[in-house]
């Protein structure tokens, strides 16, 4: 602890030192950060949810868009696979939430989860998001809102896009490992047709010893405007298209012998490629009375491949024990429902009913391979599965110090399984069907002195596979009981700092996980989650900013074992200082504590710190049109070794005779910067 203490004192000497000379426009919006607050739409109902302005996440690093999840209080995100592509690993409230089980994340109320996913249930890839399209991230952890349902077990996050920039952006970035990310964005119109277009090109080869090549491209489209005068339809399109190599999970035994270097690769032809598009209509009517009559609709077409190997040559001594998973789908979808505002019995009263439904139609395969060329097929299906969830929401103010807000969500699933392969033994096939009734409460007392409490308590649940679902290995919903107590107070005024400090527990009937590998589930039992979770953001002193967060968790089994990958402490710590000639500077830390690798804890992984520094600079030079900015990005300040996704498992080198139950990891990334020229008009 006193080592990172040194490394923060030394690296906030480093972001002082750097304050450059030069003409400061204080009408640059991506910059200007004001007042660093935690806002919604209306009264938060749990001292958990969050409203996380682009003030704050703007000076992130936008290589991996995963990046901005660190700024919630305990999310941490990490590469998976051995360089950029993969959807990333998530930790949130004692989960290993894989690559999106236990998060359900949304664009704009689009679900981005993935069910019954070749590789993992829940899968969410958040590389089709471009950050700067981004106005704001809605974060609600625990499950006591009736709008949320699949996988936000322990919370979900929405990221909500903007409708018009101020000003058009050309951007063009350049750095260490052949690293490079280009950017236009602008608002062809901004007036009675409110208009947006992205378009990104991101490219790296990443410090692996086999070049990464992870090529990106993103393109969002976006119109909003207004056709009956008190209504407002807006319709957004996506498209995403990827590639990449990876260099996998290494075992740590053969690094410790110096047969294989810390970046190097067991098995190089690993990686993948994945291509998504969406499109998305939101509409909402207000009516003269009060109401509001809201009718959303998704669509999205997906395509996966990915080729891993984790075990080497345990299973296979001779071609390896590589394999291909590939996913096929469409997913549709949407809500319709109506919002009155008014009064019950003298008292102020929301109230909302409404319903949400989606299908996926899914084609998922899976087979062994080797260097990419497919040697056979050990799992094939159709899936469709589908949902629907009718919801009510109540929220009343009884008093000026008291507002009660809650409900009730209804889950029917659907699940049909056809196995598409005539070779392939033991293949799940068959339908079934099942259904989940989640009360939600919340409790809001005062403000008193600028402080509020909260009491909330609410039932989610993932789903499960459809093909574990269908044969009846595992529930096909697994419930969770949230139960939260927390404060949020403010008692320096609004542009002061914010406190929040919450106590919540979370139980789960069913612990399960899906092995990607096998297209199966594993049934782990029942377990129980309790933290606490410390944060404070705003403003220090003058043009200081700070935003922090400490968080404590203990998972176990019922009978007491450990959860597996369940982080213990987790630690955020950012200083923003704007300078008055045109700089801003942030200095971050992040910490990810010991978490056991395996239920006994005779195994575990090491904490890590890092720290990021970034910098933007607003070029005095006069241009016949817009401003010029140069910003400059370093990632892992002080170079320091980490490791990213950590798993023990059993796998078998070439050279020996038997598996050897290992540590096998992703080494984070060293020391990287990433500079680049900004032009807005």
């Amino acid at each position: 602890m006193t080592g990172a203490l040194h490394s923060l004192i030394v690296a906030l000497g480093i972001v002082l030192w750097t304050a450059p000379l030069g003409a400061h426009d204080p009408d640059a919006l991506e910059l200007e950060v004001s007042e660093i607050e935690v806002v919604a739409d209306r009264p938060v109902a749990a001292s958990s949810q969050q409203f996380i302005p682009d003030n704050e996440y703007l000076m992130q690093p936008q290589g991996r868009p995963a990046q901005v999840l660190r700024l919630i209080p305990g999310f941490i995100a990490v590469e998976h696979s051995g360089g950029a592509g993969k959807a990333d690993q998530y930790f949130l409230r004692g989960f290993d939430a894989d690559h999106g089980t236990d998060v359900a994340f949304f664009a704009d109320g689009m679900p981005i989860n993935f069910r019954s996913h070749a590789h993992g249930q829940g899968y969410t890839d958040l590389n089709f998001i471009i950050p700067e399209t981004i106005e704001g991230v809605e974060v609600y952890k625990g499950a006591y809102l009736p709008e949320y349902g699949d996988f936000a077990t322990a919370g979900a996050v929405n990221f909500r896009t903007r409708e018009v920039v101020k000003e058009g952006l050309v951007q063009s970035a350049g750095g260490q490992f052949n690293t490079q990310r280009h950017l236009l964005m602008f608002s062809p119109t901004k007036e009675t047709v409110r208009t947006l277009f992205a378009a990104e090109g991101y490219y790296t080869d990443g410090p692996f010893q086999s070049d990464n090549r992870y090529v990106r491209g993103n393109l969002l489209g976006k119109a909003t405007m207004n056709p009956l005068g008190r209504d407002e339809l807006v319709i957004t399109g996506t498209f995403q298209k990827s590639q990449w190599n990876g260099s996998g999970e290494i075992p740590l035994r053969a690094v410790h012998d110096a047969s294989l270097d810390r970046f190097g690769s067991i098995d190089p032809s690993e990686g993948g490629k994945t291509l998504r598009s969406t499109g998305r209509i939101n509409y909402h009517y207000d009516l003269p009375s009060g109401g509001r009559f809201f009718a959303n609709a998704y669509a999205q077409y997906y395509r996966f491949d990915l080729f891993t190997n984790f075990t080497f040559f345990l299973t296979d001594p001779v071609n390896g024990d590589g394999f291909q998973q590939s996913d096929r789908r469409i997913v549709y979808g949407g809500d319709l429902g109506y919002r009155h505002s008014g009064h019950f019995f003298d008292m102020d009263a929301v109230a909302t009913v409404g319903v949400q439904a989606r299908i996926d139609a899914i084609h998922a395969r899976l087979g062994p391979q080797v260097k990419r060329a497919p040697l056979g097929t050990t799992v094939d299906s159709n899936i469709d599965e589908a949902s629907y969830a009718p919801f009510l929401k109540l929220e009343l103010q009884p008093t000026p110090w008291l507002r009660l807000a809650g409900g009730v969500r209804t889950e029917l699933f659907t699940f049909d399984v056809r196995n598409r392969c005539a070779t392939c033994t033991d293949q799940p096939a068959g339908n079934t069907s099942s259904g989940l009734v989640l009360p939600k409460m919340n409790v809001i007392l005062g403000p008193w002195f600028k402080t509020e409490f909260f009491a909330n308590y609410g039932e989610g649940y993932h789903s499960n596979d459809a093909r574990s679902a269908v044969v009846q290995v595992a529930s096909p919903l697994a419930r969770a009981r949230n139960y939260e107590v927390g404060i949020r107070s403010k008692p320096w005024g609004s542009d002061g700092v914010e406190l929040i400090a919450t106590l919540w527990a979370l139980d789960l009937t069913q612990e399960l996980v899906f092995v990607g590998d096998e297209g199966t589930t594993e049934i782990r039992g029942a377990s129980r989650r309790r933290g606490m979770e410390v944060s404070a953001r705003g403003q220090l002193w003058g043009p200081l900013y700070f935003n922090g967060s400490v968080t404590w968790t203990k998972a176990e089994f019922a009978n007491g074992d450990a959860i597996p990958l369940a982080p213990e402490v987790t630690a955020y710590g950012a200083l923003l200082l704007r300078w008055p000639e045109g700089l801003t500077s942030q200095i971050q830390a992040t910490y990810l504590g010991v978490r056991p690798l395996v239920e006994d804890r005779s195994a575990k992984a090491p904490s890590w710190t890092t720290f990021d520094l970034s910098e933007r600079y607003q070029l005095p030079v006069t241009l016949p049109h817009g401003r010029l900015e140069a910003f400059l990005f370093v990632q892992n300040l002080f170079n320091t070794k980490w490791e990213q996704a950590t798993f023990f498992f059993d796998s078998r080198l070439r050279n020996e005779v038997a598996g050897v139950a290992d540590t096998h990891f992703v080494p984070g990334s060293p020391r990287f910067v990433m500079a680049g020229l900004a032009w807005y008009f």
